[in-house]
């Protein structure tokens, strides 16, 4: 072949390659991937503060409770009759206070009032009768003895009336000092703080729902003695419901905490949409062996997403989901 013939089978094939790169970029464009992943959730595990027998349970599986709802009791004899006992004695407590705070009886205050009135009246008429003697010592009809006589009198009913006015006084003061009044004051806060104490542990017998949400499990039976703690109710609060996927160590850089992905699952309506609130800080799967190009490929790390507010009643724990984050694409054919 010559030299010209050369050279135009170059050009011929330098047009055929930039076609065919022409058409490959027209016929293939970046279409959304997809992750996929499954709906989990964090169930509150409920049972009882304290050991005791079950007795009652007011919920059956699949229920939808609202917070404050009954849940389960538990046997509460003796956590009554100690309260029984508490409330008696904080009673008791209080009414000594009380009775170290008030006056004396009204009787003795009555009592004490009229020694005063009559104590008051002596000395009135001891006075009246010194004035009378002074008022005639200058005529010569009274003696010296006789007013000094007077004088003491009224001085001696003046003691009296200040005497009985201080007994008056006392009776109607607190008939306690003021350390036995301190004394019985701690007292009778200490017999409060019993009651609610056995308030509280009566209280923990009858369980309620910490939150709304849905039973998922029972996990306990009427009959059956639990030690505290041990969960007798599964509950499945709407907030509690989470998206699990997995992302190529490849993607980890480009998501964060925050984004915000699309969801689809069969049966659910569209729409639905999720943000990123957990990336695991480890891989799931590490390779045995050194790590290669190869064996980075085969990482991933466990994400999670929570739906948006008043999609999750729409899933279901263990239901696959697909999640599409906004950041990841492929090369796809358009056609």
């Amino acid at each position: 072949m010559t030299r010209v013939g050369l050279r135009r089978a170059g050009v011929v094939g330098v047009v055929l390659l930039l076609a065919a790169v022409l058409w490959w970029g027209l016929s293939w464009r970046a279409v959304p991937m997809t992750l996929q992943g499954y709906v989990d959730a964090d169930f509150v595990r409920i049972g009882p503060t304290q050991a005791g027998l079950l007795t009652g349970l007011h919920v059956m599986r699949g229920d939808q409770v609202r917070a404050g709802q009954a849940l389960f009791d538990q046997d509460d004899v003796a956590e009554r009759a100690a309260r029984d006992q508490a409330a008696r004695q904080a009673e008791e407590s209080a009414r000594q206070l009380a009775n170290l705070q008030g006056p004396a009886r009204e009787t003795e205050i009555r009592q004490a009032a009229s020694n005063l009135a009559d104590a008051e009246a002596t000395r009135d008429r001891a006075r009246a009768d010194l004035r009378r003697l002074e008022a005639a010592a200058p005529a010569g009809a009274a003696t010296m003895q006789a007013r000094d006589a007077a004088r003491a009198a009224w001085r001696s009913a003046e003691a009296r009336v200040a005497g009985l006015r201080a007994a008056l006084d006392q009776a109607r003061a607190p008939s306690g000092r003021t350390e036995q009044i301190f004394a019985q004051a701690a007292t009778a806060a200490a017999a409060r703080a019993a009651l609610a104490i056995m308030d509280w542990r009566l209280s923990q017998r009858h369980v309620v729902a910490p939150d709304t949400g849905v039973i998922a499990d029972i996990m306990a039976w009427p009959g059956e003695v639990l030690d505290a703690g041990t969960p007798v109710i599964s509950l499945l609060p709407p907030g509690h419901i989470v998206i699990r996927l997995f992302v190529p160590e490849g993607m980890l850089a480009r998501i964060h905490p925050g984004d915000r992905v699309g969801l689809a699952c069969d049966g659910c309506p569209s729409g639905l949409e999720g943000y990123v609130d957990f990336i695991a800080p480890h891989a799931e799967y590490t390779p045995p062996l050194i790590y290669s190009d190869q064996s980075r490929a085969k990482l991933v790390y466990m994400v999670q997403a929570r739906p948006r507010t008043g999609q999750a009643e729409m899933l279901n724990p263990g239901q696959p989901v697909t999640v599409s984050p906004p950041w990841a694409t492929r090369r796809g054919n358009g056609r």
